[in-house]
């Protein structure tokens, strides 16, 4: 087949691959939008006393019986319908986003978050990273929400002086669940665990991360240095090095830290680039510890926890609460 002629080809695919893509979307916003009226028509029925609730049973009764084809209809989802409904009707920003992602997608989210700032993290970041329900399903068994918002409130200063827009990019603490390792562990089993996952790696970090290599070499002088994993941050324009610590933060640790930072943005960041990030990622950590080793501290760096385990919610919650309320 001549190179032309292939191209041609390619174009009709692409438009092909569109229209069904179109007709995709197209189709979910119609049954979110019907879901929406007859939740809202079931709402209003039972808000005004026209109906009772054993009314709702009764629809789906009748549903059933005279309209088999009908499928989806059972009393419980009218009754998630109408939940639906009666949680975003006074949020109208979010009705574009409700309609971008599916009934099961909107299910978990509306029916799992308790907030309605939690709904509209999750939305936003089911939308921007085209997430698979069993990867939504995760994230919010992982409390990425509370994770995310401590993380931004415990952002360095410096930080976010160099990379504006920074917020919801980083966690204060990062859930390694998917790697099986036991309590007691090394760094080498760490990294092994996090290169032979990386997808589910990326997933935890965010899909922005871009792996560019392990044990990433830099050359200062006549010596060699390794940095543990390399990223590059699609939305921030800008390198990551992630340094792997085994065990508890300590205020040394920075140091390596920042030399790396400095080799990457001499000798590997390109002119169009922004400056490089470094993350610390610790077992354990000292909330306080990190404070003060990063209060004179000028480089964008972070310093995160990980967990092998998922996390309980509730101190999560708690921990969220109390930075609110300082």
């Amino acid at each position: 087949m001549q190179v032309n002629q292939q191209q041609n080809f390619s174009k009709i695919v692409l438009m092909i691959r569109q229209a069904q893509y179109n007709a995709v979307k197209t189709v979910n916003k119609e049954m979110i939008d019907l879901y929406w009226n007859v939740g809202q028509y079931i709402s209003n029925q039972l808000e005004t006393a026209k109906w009772g609730e054993s009314v709702v049973k009764e629809l789906a009764t009748y549903l059933a019986t005279n309209e088999p084809d009908l499928k989806g209809f059972s009393d419980k989802n009218l009754w998630r319908m109408k939940q639906f409904y009666e949680i975003y009707r006074d949020y109208p920003k979010l009705s574009t986003l409700l309609r971008e992602i599916s009934w099961s997608h909107n299910l978990a989210i509306f029916s799992r978050c308790k907030t309605i700032e939690e709904r509209e993290f999750y939305l936003n970041i089911c939308k921007k990273e085209s997430y698979s329900f069993r990867e939504l399903d995760r994230q919010i068994s992982s409390s990425l929400f509370e994770r995310s918002m401590i993380g931004n409130a415990k952002l360095p200063p410096q930080v976010k002086e160099i990379h504006p827009n920074i917020l919801n990019n980083f966690k204060d603490n990062y859930v390694l669940e998917f790697l099986g390792l036991p309590e007691s562990h090394n760094e080498s089993e760490l990294q092994k665990g996090l290169i032979g996952q990386m997808k589910k790696f990326i997933l935890e970090l965010g899909k922005n991360f871009l792996f560019i290599d392990e044990k990433y070499r830099v050359q200062v002088g006549n010596s060699d240095f390794y940095i543990d994993l390399l990223f590059f941050h699609r939305g921030l324009q800008c390198l990551v090095a992630f340094e792997l610590k085994a065990d508890k933060f300590r205020p040394e640790h920075l140091g390596q830290l920042n030399f790396y930072l400095e080799a990457l943005d001499r000798d590997a960041k390109k002119p169009n680039e922004n400056p490089s990030i470094g993350v610390l990622l610790c077992k354990d950590k000292d909330t306080e510890v990190v404070e003060y080793a990063l209060s004179r501290y000028l480089s964008p760096t972070m310093v995160s926890e990980y967990q092998t385990q998922l996390p309980d919610k509730k101190i999560l919650q708690r921990k969220l609460q109390e930075l609110f309320d300082e």
